[in-house]
């Protein structure tokens, strides 16, 4: 774009008028993907625009979306960024009770909801909700009651339109301020209560505009979107991508992604780091299962990669034998890899949780960077970014143009710049709390910022203090049992304790395969993981690769969990990350016998 846009709004307009694709958004219809042009999109957004001004919706109001990914969320996101409105987005995986409490603590007066699982929600807590006057539904079958489809809110708002309002909505548009609120968005609360988190248009087109000077794309690019639009994240990226001229398809569910990958072909993939783990994981599966002459090919040609790999991370030139054995590798197994995630991506960019930097280097060495990046829903929310050209494993690459970094004395993280929040929504003292006199914000995480690239150590909250005074990061711990392609996910546990243990769930498709291999019979999962040659097995997998970190910091005890920790059960936010509090609530029998026993063997 000629000028970056200081407003969403200005962001919408200038895309639209600018790039004029055929294809700006694809949805998967049947059994094929459907285009959406740019003077489509523009028209349903200004039509359902219209419609929410015919409702009787002022200006400034608030109005919620509870819905999954679709062509209908950036519709009536931009419909209500365009009319002064400030949305207030919810995540389709969050229980009645929750989407409630978002309800009434943000007043919203109206709300989108995608389907009837969705709709059914909100009428069962209706009666909580006094500020709420209209629901807008996407699917025509969820509607029920005085609930409003969005085909008619759109027909009702093409009826109004003449020529002058039309020119008076753009001009409106285009003249809301940086500083007005645009969105409204609740912490997934990993911790407490969800705060919502004030993000102006200023906020959100700053972090757009920084991120376009160091992520390369254009109008031939194609995106795939699928991480939820209800988080900042996500969010952003779509922005960004739209600003860009990068074609938007979102995925069907989540569980389509690698087929909706091979259909779609990206070449911009955004994602959190358990996405990039379960694509290694299968690649790996795929591999081991296949036994013989394949699966010894694939272990020599990784074995390659991490010595083609650390010889091009220090900015040196592989060997003529190194060379030419990566590029055997290449044509017999990173290829593959590669076609998997459709042939044509040119990056990954990762952000949410840490990236194990063993996953970074596998995908590395198949010729796809992942760039990993930083920041939080407060900083709306890129921090930092590694991009394609400045590329270090390991950081997060360097802070943002236009946004500040440094690091307090106890090695938090703070902030400061264009990004940084308003403040949260009818909270002053949690607000004061996380953003300083000086303008800084507290980001809570621990880090260093070395040759102007910040490393992320830890979340400043989860830094375990064992009985003994000895200070423990998990985080990178948990990443290099996670690399392991016998475990699913680890947890740290040891706060006030003697010792270290971890939480593991195991991949139960390797672990069954193993334990088939050594004739162990078992029922189910629970008989599997009672057997005392399973339970050693995963020590061996788990403690045995710890070598690089010191003897406090290793877990002392494994301790083998049935099942996955899911959105659902309440143990996952609904961007994948591990809620420490409720994993160590919910499996506190569990842990108590597991310390019991060790100290009674005379453990540390």
């Amino acid at each position: 774009m000629a000028q970056h846009p200081a407003t969403l709004t200005q962001l919408f307009v200038n895309a639209v008028e600018e790039h004029d694709q055929p294809n700006a958004l694809q949805t998967k219809v049947g059994d094929a993907y459907q285009p959406i042009s740019h003077r489509t999109l523009a028209d349903r957004v200004r039509h359902v625009a219209f419609g929410l001004k015919a409702l009787g919706i002022p200006a400034g109001n608030r109005v919620a979306i509870l819905s999954e990914n679709r062509p209908e969320w950036a519709i009536a996101d931009y419909a209500c960024l365009m009319s002064g409105m400030t949305d207030v987005p919810i995540y389709p995986t969050l229980p009645a009770e929750q989407v409630a409490y978002i309800l009434r603590d943000s007043g919203a007066v109206a709300i989108f909801i995608s389907s009837k699982e969705q709709a059914a929600k909100v009428a069962l807590v209706r009666d909580q909700l006094p500020a709420l006057q209209h629901v807008i539904v996407f699917d025509a079958d969820a509607a029920t009651g005085a609930a409003i489809r969005i085909a008619a809110l759109e027909a009702k708002g093409a009826a109004t339109m003449t020529p002058d309002a039309a020119a008076e909505y753009r001009a409106y548009a285009l003249a809301i301020e940086p500083d007005q609120v645009a969105t409204l968005i609740y912490t997934s609360g990993t911790t407490g209560e969800p705060k919502g988190a004030m993000l102006t248009h200023g906020n959100i087109a700053s972090n757009v505009s920084a991120a376009l000077q160091l992520l390369p794309m254009d109008t031939t690019d194609t995106s795939l979107s699928f991480l939820p639009l209800s988080h900042i994240f996500e969010r952003m990226v779509d922005y960004l991508m739209f600003a860009g001229g990068v074609s938007i398809a979102y995925v069907e569910t989540m569980d389509t992604i690698a087929q909706n990958m091979k259909e779609v072909r990206p070449t911009i993939v955004v994602s959190v780091p358990r996405i990039y783990e379960k694509i290694h994981s299968r690649i790996t599966d795929t591999a081991m299962q296949a036994g013989g002459a394949k699966r010894a090919i694939f272990l020599w040609a990784q074995a390659v990669g991490e010595r083609w790999t650390d010889v091009m991370l220090v900015g040196k030139k592989p060997g003529m034998l190194l060379g030419f054995e990566h590029a055997i590798a290449d044509k017999l197994v990173f290829s593959k890899v590669r076609a998997a995630v459709g042939g044509r991506l040119r990056y990954f960019v990762s952000g949410g949780a840490p990236l194990s930097p063993e996953i970074n280097r596998f995908f590395y060495a198949a010729g796809l960077k992942i760039c990993e990046g930083y920041g939080l829903t407060e900083t709306s929310p890129v921090i930092a970014v590694n991009s394609p050209k400045r590329f270090t494993i390991g950081t997060v690459g360097e802070p943002m143009p236009g946004v500040e970094v440094k690091i307090a004395p106890d090695g938090e993280i703070l902030t400061r710049g264009p990004h940084v929040m308003k403040g949260y929504f009818n909270k002053p003292e949690a607000t004061a709390e996380a953003i300083d006199a000086d303008g800084w914000f507290h980001t809570g995480d621990i880090g260093t910022l070395e040759d102007g690239l910040l490393r992320i150590t830890d979340r400043k909250k989860d830094i375990i203090v064992t009985a003994n005074g000895k200070n423990i990061a998990p985080q990178p711990i948990e990443n290099s049992v996670r690399a392991n392609k016998y475990v699913v996910q680890a947890v740290m546990i040891g706060d006030r304790r003697k010792f270290p243990l971890v939480l593991v769930v195991p991949n139960f498709d390797q672990l069954t395969r193993w334990a088939n291999y050594k004739n162990i019979a078992f029922k189910d999962h629970h008989d599997l993981l009672a057997n005392p040659l399973v339970q050693a097995k995963m020590e061996r997998e788990v403690i045995g690769e710890l070598g690089k970190f010191a003897s406090f910091e290793k877990p002392k005890k494994v301790v083998l969990l049935e099942q996955d920790f899911t959105i659902e059960n309440g143990e996952l936010t609904p961007t994948l990350k591990v809620k420490r509090r409720t994993v160590d609530r919910k499996f506190r029998a569990l842990i108590d016998a597991a310390y019991t026993a060790e100290e009674s063997r005379g453990g540390a």
